[in-house]
């Protein structure tokens, strides 16, 4: 049976339970019994939106949150927020800021988070750890196992194919040799998948490939990146166009080679002189975000057809992909990108935005089955510039969008995710009690 499935038939149940206080924007039924939850996040909190998500929606079941992070910007060592209590790194004052967060880099080697992570399981004495991606979960694994509290993995990325597509598009730096190196990552993520309690995966293709490395499907848990369900709530805004405004295709996240940002570069040069009117708007901060700027420049393309606005704070972020006309996903179809799902396909989904995305597996899986939108063949510039082209179509773009936000309201939303995510929580609790007992 598929976790959707499960996930479908627990619903009825959950209903049951009274539910708990909105954190932000996450509303959880109360869990049956309370627990003491660690979530290890290896960089500054705030903010990341999964962990969030993920500590706001147990916060709102009930449970008592603790949030471990890094600390390069010097914040109070412990900080109660909505979502629950970060606990912060120790700066080392004394080294300066930059040899200080120089070595406060999340390795699994690195003592000082063992160390601080001893002291924040000293404190809480919680009865589950979840530890996201693999930097750290050797680490949380080792101080845990001192404890005896059962970790969670919770697999956001395929972090071997994320490194490995660092180094196939030649980004990486040198020290990326020794801290990011794909062999020694595939090494570490073999070794915590053999000792977690459970993992969390955010995609079915994510999923299948860790049952061929052995991982019993009975300890894999699907739990998306989608958006409440509020988001894709009422009548989508209408988007009304005058003759010579041009079509605003909107790119939300990280500017990387590999995310297919040049070719989006090059479609917005295609369509300019094809001249369709179309103006790309590209949200976000990166490491090659130079590259993609100084590749526009050299193809003469203006604010006017193709803008970088940088990092722009989330709220504001979705406001502008709410006045969009159509979101674009030009990740390309490698080994990363076919085995995880991006939060912004459903963020536009949710805003009523018809879909362009790359053959990258699972978005384009998920757009063809929900008719949301358009597949191109990856790193293909003349299909995504015809893509983009054919949503110059009114009547295409209100099919495609109108789609999309009904397939986040009936499946794809976190309350949905919510339900998998609090079941999975309470296994691995209860193998913490099992053990006691025995």
């Amino acid at each position: 049976m598929s976790q959707r499935m499960m996930a479908h038939e627990s619903e009825a149940a959950a209903r049951e339970r009274a539910p708990g206080p909105v954190v932000g924007e996450y509303h959880a039924p109360r869990a049956a019994t309370a627990r003491r939850i660690v979530y290890l996040w290896d960089a500054d909190y705030p903010w990341d939106v999964r962990t969030e998500k993920i500590c706001a929606t147990l916060t709102s079941a009930g449970h008592d949150v603790h949030i471990v992070a890094r600390n390069r910007a010097r914040r109070p060592l412990i900080e109660r927020m909505p979502e629950g209590t970060v606990h912060r790194m120790r700066p080392w004052l004394w080294a300066g800021r930059r040899f200080d967060v120089a070595l406060g880099f999340p390795a699994f080697f690195n003592p000082r988070w063992r160390s601080t992570l001893r002291r924040v399981l000293r404190s809480v004495r919680p009865d589950v750890l979840i530890a996201r991606d693999l930097p750290l979960a050797p680490a949380a694994i080792g101080v845990a196992r001192r404890y005896g509290v059962p970790v969670v993995l919770d697999m956001a990325e395929n972090y071997p194919a994320m490194m490995q597509m660092i180094f196939d598009a030649a980004r990486h730096r040198p020290t990326d040799y020794l801290v990011r190196n794909p062999r020694a990552v595939a090494a570490v993520e073999r070794h915590a998948l053999s000792r977690v309690e459970r993992v969390l995966v955010v995609i079915e293709e994510m999923e299948q490939r860790l049952r061929t490395l052995g991982v019993g499907a009975e300890r894999i848990d699907i739990v998306s990146n989608t958006p409440p369900v509020a988001r894709a709530g009422g009548a989508a805004a209408p988007r009304a166009r005058g003759g010579d405004q041009p079509l605003a295709v909107v790119y939300l996240g990280l500017l990387e080679v590999a995310r297919g940002i040049m070719e989006l570069v090059h479609a917005a040069a295609l369509l300019r002189d094809r001249a369709v009117p179309v103006r790309f708007l590209i949200i976000g901060a990166g490491r090659d975000r130079e590259l993609f700027t100084t590749r526009a420049a050299e193809l003469g393309l203006g604010e006017s057809v193709l803008s970088f606005p940088g990092f722009v704070p989330r709220e504001r972020a979705l406001e502008l992909v709410a006045g969009a006309d159509v979101g674009v996903l030009p990740h390309h179809a490698n080994d990363m990108w076919n085995t995880t799902i991006p939060n912004k396909l459903f963020d536009y989904m949710a805003a009523g935005l018809p879909v362009v995305t790359s053959s990258a597996v699972p978005c384009a899986r998920i757009v063809r089955e929900t008719e949301a939108g358009m597949v191109f063949a990856s790193g293909n510039v003349t299909e995504l510039a015809d893509a983009v082209q054919r949503m110059m179509d009114p009547a295409v773009r209100e099919r495609c969008g109108t789609n999309g936000r009904r397939a986040v309201r009936d499946e794809y939303n976190w309350e949905r995710d919510t339900r998998v995510l609090l079941r999975s929580v309470e296994r691995a609790a209860a193998a913490r009690t099992r053990a006691g007992a025995g």
